[in-house]
């Protein structure tokens, strides 16, 4: 069995073409977000964090590898994902909730904005493309945005949406996914349409 980060790389390979659009929503040290520059050519990707030291890390990681053009390293709050990727589509998406390795731990992802950006992810969500998100639930906010994660996930219309939890069920509160596909086009509903 793969385990976590292979398991993600291996899933952003299949999903993420060389023209492709992907956006990495908690950039953190830029590892995924280094991973998904390496695989376009002609797309490209956004990357958010709210803080300085993020955003540092992570274009001086693109610059040692030559892919800071393919990237737009962002210092903002995922949840205004729109104001910079606009009406795109996007192919993959990656969250990596919690707080960022080594740096203050009392600045954490929060469920209210990870969930507008998510609402706003899925509705630029290609069809075939994904949206996988990291969660960390072994501290308290982890483990309060996990089950709202859970919660609002189980209500995504299973005609449009797949939804995977991939999980170790014999570890004390280890990170799992919940990974979403996008594999029917949305239908705007108006009241009184025939459903």
């Amino acid at each position: 069995m793969k385990d976590i980060r292979p398991w993600v790389q291996e899933t952003l390979r299949e999903r993420l073409p060389k023209e492709g659009i992907g956006v990495d929503f908690t950039m953190g040290n830029g590892n995924d977000t280094l991973y998904m520059a390496g695989l376009v050519e002609s797309g490209h990707i956004y990357a958010f964090d709210v803080q300085k030291q993020a955003c540092e890390t992570t274009t001086q990681l693109l610059e040692k590898h030559g892919v800071l053009d393919k990237v737009s390293v962002i210092l903002d709050s995922h949840s205004n994902m729109d104001k910079y990727v606009g009406d795109q589509m996007i192919d993959v998406g990656v969250f990596n909730l919690g707080y960022l390795p080594r740096s203050d731990k009392s600045i954490t992802t929060q469920y209210e904005t990870t969930k507008e950006a998510l609402d706003k992810a899925l509705e630029r969500l290609k069809i075939g493309g994904v949206i996988i998100m990291v969660i960390y639930p072994g501290h308290d906010e982890g483990a309060r945005e996990a089950q709202l994660l859970y919660d609002f996930c189980k209500t995504l219309d299973r005609h449009i949406y797949n939804v995977l939890l991939y999980q170790f069920i014999n570890k004390n509160n280890p990170p799992h996914i919940i990974a979403i596909e996008k594999y029917k086009t949305v239908i705007n509903k108006r009241v009184g349409s025939p459903v």
